[in-house]
């Protein structure tokens, strides 16, 4: 089985946590998620997430600690994620593969639709707030 690590951002703001609603189209049509994405062999896990937000939000991040991590199977590929506490840098963004993006309180994430992994990390900060 082939092994990957991938990352997530949390970024939060006055207590309020960003989510991000990807297109339509894709494994992960209309779903909300914590922006990050698949490392690059040859990558550490925080420079694979400040690409990542660049690529897909255009803006640049600070990575703070991580602070919660799991692994789960795709595709015959098993992945490590990591989520790391994150400083957004400027809010100018530049949606590439998200419709929108909103900050919202740990208590209404559930009211939101998350990929596979992302719920984990969703039940994670409710758990934690």
């Amino acid at each position: 089985m082939n092994e990957r690590i991938t990352t997530a951002g949390i970024a939060m703001k006055g207590g309020k946590v960003l989510i991000a609603k990807r297109i339509s189209g894709g494994a992960l049509s209309d779903k909300w998620e914590f922006p990050g994405g698949k490392n690059r062999y040859g990558e550490t896990a925080e420079d694979t997430l400040k690409r990542e937000w660049k690529e897909e939000l255009g803006i640049d991040i600070e990575v703070g600690d991580e602070v919660f991590s799991f692994d789960f199977t795709n595709k015959d590929t098993l992945y490590h994620l990591k989520c790391f506490m994150i400083s957004i840098l400027s809010e100018d963004f530049t949606l590439s593969v998200h419709t929108e993006v909103r900050f919202v309180g740990p208590e209404e994430l559930s009211r939101y639709s998350f990929g596979g992994s992302d719920t984990q990390i969703a039940s994670f900060l409710m758990n934690k707030s």
